[in-house]
């Protein structure tokens, strides 16, 4: 048996070992249990944590997850990747922490408190969308089992206020949050993947549906799909943000039908 170098293992966490044991440094790392921005080991420190997570996440948003590396951070760094390896132990690590790191902080201004709960999702909605345009690479992590630190909590215990008050119990209030959030992951994913798919076929959208404008038009001429042909020339013109919102409200306006339907009962 050999004993290979940690900058030789690939990013699957330090030592091979198994998911579970990166899941717990990943949470020690995420809660303080390791302080943070000092190294495990070594002499004084010429990083910190802070510092070496910024920068992951600054090359995530320009190349994606898949450019994103122990190597890459370091070298971006100018350091050594040996040096990283002091702070976090590996990529799954690093991913963890750049994930709670792009959380948003919760808005205590007078304006915020001032909304309905109507305007406060519709507000979480479009932060919601920023974050995932703005960090693409959110939208490759595997969130159905999210690790869970400092500011994804407070994020989501703050955004748990906007239903204070409501007849709702804790269950459904967590369902109006997976709604939402499934609805606004759904629309940035498909934004994102339409914005993509310019620059991985190399053909542009005009060019696009230019090529395919004859085809369309020979087969209603042919074949019908009037409901189709039916359609305004704008009908498919909508951007991306506004067909979110008209979703949100949508969706919003079914919780408020629920909501009127609780306070109304006896």
């Amino acid at each position: 048996m050999t004993t290979k170098n940690p900058a030789d293992r690939g990013d699957q966490g330090s030592h091979g070992d198994d998911g579970h044991a990166r899941l717990v440094r990943s949470l020690d790392l995420l809660w303080g249990r390791t302080g943070r921005d000092r190294p495990a080991r070594g002499p004084k420190p010429g990083l910190t944590l802070t510092q070496i997570v910024t920068t992951a996440v600054e090359l995530a948003d320009r190349e994606g997850l898949t450019a994103l590396s122990m190597r890459r951070v370091a070298t971006e760094l100018g350091v050594g990747t040996m040096s990283l390896y002091r702070y976090v132990p590996g990529k799954d690590e690093l991913v963890a922490l750049m994930f709670d790191h792009v959380q948003g902080s919760p808005d205590e201004s007078e304006e915020w408190h001032a909304k309905s709960w109507r305007e406060r999702l519709e507000l979480i909605a479009e932060q919601s969308w920023e974050l995932y345009t703005a960090h693409t690479w959110l939208l490759q992590i595997n969130q159905a089992r999210p690790v869970l630190g400092p500011n994804s909590m407070a994020d989501f215990d703050f955004a748990l206020a906007a239903l204070d008050g409501l007849p709702l119990s804790g269950q459904e209030k967590v369902n109006v949050f997976v709604a939402l959030d499934n609805l606004v992951l759904g629309s940035a994913r498909s934004h994102v993947l339409h914005q993509q798919a310019a620059q991985q076929t190399g053909v542009s959208d005009e060019e696009f549906w230019r090529t395919q404008e004859p085809y369309l038009v020979r087969a209603m001429e042919e074949q019908g799909y009037t409901r189709i042909a039916s359609l305004a020339e704008d009908a498919f013109a909508a951007a991306a943000a506004d067909t979110l919102r008209f979703a949100v409200r949508a969706l919003l306006d079914g919780f408020q039908r629920l909501l009127d339907q609780r306070t109304a009962s006896p």
